[in-house]
């Protein structure tokens, strides 16, 4: 009675075993890995980078002058609520004080009227409205600063935390984005992570190869505001959904099948 008691256990240990193996993951090491390709050395990466200003867009411009009651009326902005999409990860869903950037491009600024904004850099939109104070001698020597109030990019699909993040400091890379998501998990393509861009009026749509070094100079290491970055399944998490549909019904009736009949065959 005892040996058989214990060769069925064993039996059970074994199914059970084979259950694990069937569910464990595909991922190699190697899947796990970024910039696969890259040795010691030294990358010059585009430092330059400055986002352009987009739709949607929400704006604070700040001008000062040597007569601050002159300057007041310019610093009157429109209050916005922010986008909709949830789930930002500040959490924040008060009103901004800003300038929208309307479905035209322009932004109402105040005794100029409107202003073309998106396209430009947030220099160059500080430039043109210093400029066109200057020349039509509303202020003397006026000092303009602009900063984007709802800068953010969104992560999706097989990332430990698909989140929305905002970006305080205007500047942040892909990598950097995927970090403070948790990382992408052992089921995501690193080679093949799809970015969606709103680019002056056009949906752009690129892949990037995250195992490939070269992706530390390309135009879109760095996001711009309301970029969304997908990371696709890669095949050992399809292969698991198929699994666990398909083998999982069939293990479980072989190991309960195989408990009756040793049960039987224990009691006689």
């Amino acid at each position: 009675m005892y040996l058989r008691t214990e060769s069925s256990l064993k039996l059970l240990v074994v199914g059970l075993m084979i259950v694990s193996f069937l569910f464990a993951s595909c991922s190699t090491p190697q899947h796990t890995l970024y910039l696969q390709d890259i040795r010691d050395t030294t990358i010059t990466v585009n430092g330059n980078f400055e986002p352009l200003i987009q739709k949607n867009d929400v704006l604070q411009i700040t001008v000062s002058s040597l007569n601050p009651e002159d300057a007041v009326i310019y610093n009157a902005s429109n209050t916005v609520a922010p986008s909709g999409g949830g789930g930002a990860s500040s959490g924040n869903t008060a009103s901004l004080g800003g300038f929208l950037v309307d479905q035209q491009g322009l932004i109402q600024y105040p005794v100029l009227g409107p202003v073309k904004a998106e396209g430009l850099t947030k220099k160059g939109l500080t430039d043109y409205i210093r400029d066109q104070l200057v020349q039509r001698k509303l202020l003397v020597d006026p000092v303009v600063s602009v900063r984007f109030l709802n800068y953010r990019v969104t992560l999706l699909g097989e990332v430990t935390r698909p989140t929305v993040v905002n970006v305080t400091n205007e500047k942040i890379s892909i990598l950097e984005a995927i970090g403070m998501a948790g990382d992408i998990t052992i089921y995501g393509k690193k080679e093949n992570v799809l970015l969606i861009r709103d680019q002056e009026g056009q949906r752009v749509i690129k892949r990037l190869n995250l195992n490939d070094k070269n992706i530390l100079n390309s135009p879109y290491y760095y996001l711009q505001s309301n970029d969304v970055v997908y990371v696709e399944p890669n095949k050992a998490k399809q292969f698991s959904g198929e699994k666990s549909r398909v083998v999982l019904p069939i293990v479980f009736s072989g190991l309960s099948l195989m408990v009756i009949i040793l049960d039987r065959l224990i009691l006689n």
